[in-house]
């Protein structure tokens, strides 16, 4: 038993390729709004990140509440906190000869990671360079709690010569070139200690 076909009418085919058509446009169109959802949502996630990006760049890091800290096991501990006032008729502090000291920072970083921070110190005796040293402290990340960085001891340096009146400026710099720190101050140095520290 074979099926019998109908033949469609002009009418009927019109109607039918209408609707398809009109499926179609509804298809497309809604792959179009969801093509268009979906860049929109791509732009709005580019910009968002590129606005982080850009705030990031823009915020440079800090360097905060330096401290340097003068170490001497024969005397009280020595803080210089930032600001103060030095001239060579009130020096900060005297050293003994001859004597063991060490120095110590402490500093807190905000905003974004520091790179490359390194402490420079330079010493005068009457206007001639006597000591300069560089010391590369590291990279640090923002936090609140300080960063404390100890330098290996030293010794005063003794006689004659040596004692007297020293001028010291005392940088921390960080790979930028960007100074953090940059203080300058008068100690001398005795063949005793002072009476009161």
């Amino acid at each position: 038993m074979s099926a019998i076909v109908e033949p469609i009418s002009p009418s009927k085919a019109l109607i039918m390729d209408t609707m398809m058509d009109e499926n179609n446009q509804q298809e497309n169109m809604k792959m179009q709004d969801d093509e268009s959802l979906r860049e929109e949502q791509l732009l709005e996630s580019d910009y968002s990140t590129s606005d982080e990006v850009e705030a990031e760049k823009e915020l440079e890091p800090e360097v905060h509440e330096p401290k340097l800290y003068i170490i001497c096991p024969e005397r009280p501990e020595l803080v210089l906190c930032e600001p103060f006032f030095s001239t060579p008729k009130e020096c900060l502090f005297t050293l003994k000869e001859a004597s063991r000291y060490k120095l110590k920072f402490s500093f807190t970083v905000s905003n974004n990671i520091v790179c490359g921070l390194k402490y420079i110190n330079t010493t005068w005796k009457t206007g001639v360079r006597v000591d300069k040293s560089q010391v590369m402290l590291g990279t640090f990340e923002p936090r609140k709690e300080p960063y404390v960085y100890e330098l290996e001891e030293d010794v005063t340096p003794s006689g004659v010569f040596a004692r007297g009146l020293y001028t010291t400026r005392t940088q921390v710099i960080d790979d930028k070139e960007r100074c953090y720190v940059d203080i300058t101050y008068y100690f001398d140095i005795q063949r005793q200690w002072p009476e009161s520290p």
